[in-house]
């Protein structure tokens, strides 16, 4: 039986999606690596989440260890979203750009979690100086008229209201049946979707090669 039931299913639900989205993506060309490799790691992180809400909180012993892993594969997703952003807006080649951006939000997770443990709100709280970073990144594309950045602009937001559902009234989730971390994983979906969509637009089908 699982431990949480709705957290672990969503999360799975989650999973499936995110890695659909990057073997789509991987079949495009013009698309960045550091795009298919932000849906590979956010799939990876939603795995981890389902085991981790499937079987481990119950465990006094590995909760923690499990929990530090799972928030540890989201840092490496939203850092190859950083990557991605920072590749498609300022052009290849900007890695102090993208390291400087990155530290800031690195050290503050460190921090935080140091002190105050790998909550959901250490990642919100840290992450969030990153998904700052990578909107103001969109922003100079969307001056720059870069024909992606409406669209991705548009996708992070839908993220970001996402992750606002974690700070919403309890009541008002318990009236949606689930509970506020699987309502989370569900949100996250259409994010995950509009982005994908978003990289994709103007790009076109590898070809199939014969081996």
């Amino acid at each position: 039986m699982l431990s949480e039931p709705a957290s672990a299913l969503t999360d799975l639900l989650l999973a499936g999606v995110a890695a659909w989205l990057a073997l789509r993506l991987a079949t495009r060309q013009g698309v960045s690596g550091h795009w298919v490799r932000t849906f590979w790691w956010t799939a990876a992180a939603a795995g981890a989440g389902t085991i981790h809400h499937g079987f481990v909180t119950a465990s006094n012993r590995w909760d923690g260890a499990s929990w530090a892993a799972v928030t540890f594969l989201v840092v490496v997703a939203i850092s190859y979203l950083l990557a991605a952003s920072v590749d498609d807006v300022l052009g290849p080649g900007h890695a102090t750009a993208f390291w400087a951006l990155r530290s800031a939000s690195l050290v503050a997770y460190v921090v935080v979690a140091a002190t105050a443990g790998a909550s959901i709100g250490a990642i919100l709280l840290c992450e969030g100086v990153t998904m700052a970073a990578v909107l103001a990144l969109w922003g100079v594309g969307l001056r720059r008229r870069h024909p992606r950045a409406a669209r991705v602009a548009v996708a992070i937001l839908a993220s970001v209201v996402a992750a606002a559902i974690r700070a919403a009234p309890s009541d008002l989730v318990a009236q949606t049946g689930l509970d506020s971390t699987a309502l989370y994983h569900l949100a996250q979906i259409p994010g995950l979707v509009l982005l994908a969509a978003a990289v994709a637009a103007g790009t076109a089908r590898a070809p199939i090669t014969a081996s």
